[in-house]
């Protein structure tokens, strides 16, 4: 498809609505896939699991139409948002198990073909998954549904790894842990595509940080430390708003020195 001057000059200096993926990007959301396996298992012990799964889906529509409303990217919201994606993509898939009764295995496989309809369908539209060419309301629309889907397939996946497979929490962690540096390896030394290698990854975070939210949350009975999810979840929290604060800091920065060097 051809593709004239104008429009290229166009989508290349539209503002980009996410955030590229740098150091600091992957241990942030690393940070937020381990607090929203924890928010969401203590929001379920303290409150009825039905008024704790509307709750969830509530804040993150709200925080994801936030997300829309804004033209460029924005650390708070962006982030907001993502840690709700975890809140309630972790009881997405708590739901599909706890509720109706669905295997480890076929929530997995299930999420991960969602996942591959959301990629296909993306592709076909858009003709890129790439997150650099997020530039627009659609673009952005089919970047969350792969999000969510990413949220509640890592958490399906987790679970079967340390329940299903009864690997534990720790030795899930280890085994996520070493299957997160294939893509890293992979793209560092033997020249992956960006793209596949990025949301191979971005996949694999949510069940390495779910399963080290679990660890350090649950009893010692279950083969986890035993600090609390509410504790693990307060303490997620606060690193997470330090790391957004960063960025937030980094991003006004950057402004300002392109607003007085224009």
């Amino acid at each position: 498809m051809t593709v004239m001057p104008g429009r290229t000059r166009m989508l290349t200096t539209r503002a980009r609505r996410v955030p590229d993926p740098s150091v600091l990007f992957w241990i942030t959301k690393g940070v937020s896939t381990a607090m929203g396996e924890a928010v969401s298992d203590f929001s379920i012990r303290v409150l009825p699991p039905v008024a704790a799964v509307l709750a969830g889906f509530v804040l993150f529509a709200l925080v994801l139409c936030l997300q829309f409303s804004r033209r460029r990217y924005t650390p708070w919201v962006y982030w907001s948002t993502v840690g709700m994606v975890g809140v309630f993509g972790t009881m997405a898939a708590d739901v599909m198990h706890v509720v109706l009764g669905v295997p480890y295995l076929y929530s997995t496989l299930f999420y991960a073909a969602v996942l591959a309809a959301v990629f296909l369908l993306w592709h076909r539209v858009e003709r890129t998954l790439s997150v650099h060419d997020i530039v627009s309301s659609r673009r952005e629309a089919f970047y969350w549904a792969a999000v969510v889907a990413t949220f509640a397939m890592g958490t399906a996946l987790g679970d079967l790894a340390a329940v299903g497979f009864g690997l534990g929490y720790l030795a899930s962690i280890g085994v996520f842990a070493l299957v997160i540096l294939i893509p890293v390896v992979g793209f560092r030394f033997g020249r992956w595509n960006a793209v596949f290698s990025f949301w191979f990854a971005y996949v694999i975070t949510r069940p390495l940080g779910a399963s080290i939210a679990d660890w350090l949350g649950k009893p010692r009975s279950n083969g986890g430390v035993g600090f609390g999810d509410g504790w693990v979840s307060l303490g997620l929290v606060i690193v997470m708003a330090a790391l957004v604060a960063v960025m937030a800091v980094r991003t006004w920065r950057r402004g300002l020195v392109s607003a007085l060097e224009t």
